[in-house]
């Protein structure tokens, strides 16, 4: 068998090839790619993009469309790495025992 690329500007794209015919996609399966509304609960953060996920919540976003929404907990507007907010959670006195054994080096 023989499998290789198209050459650019052969259907636009490097497109593989089988015997010199273009191979096309399977159809129906692949999950549809819709606009969703996703929202970080913690920080009320809400934010439209393209996702194949799919929600039975619907919400009314900026422009009057309803799309699906998709609550989180954690995105980049309240991820401490993003909002500079790092936090040490101490448990134990782990953290002390820490400092104590490593204080005079």
């Amino acid at each position: 068998m023989s499998h290789r690329l198209a050459k650019p500007g052969r259907g636009g794209y490097d497109a593989p090839l089988f015997y010199g015919r273009f191979l096309a996609m399977k159809a129906d399966i692949h999950p549809k790619y819709n606009e969703v509304v996703f929202h970080d609960v913690t920080a009320d953060f809400k934010f439209l993009t393209r996702s194949t996920i799919t929600s039975k919540e619907k919400t009314t976003w900026e422009d009057g469309k309803e799309y699906p929404l998709v609550k989180l907990e954690l995105s980049s507007a309240s991820h401490p790495f993003y909002t500079g907010k790092h936090k040490i959670v101490d448990t134990g006195g782990r953290l002390e025992k820490f400092r104590k054994r490593y204080a005079g080096k």
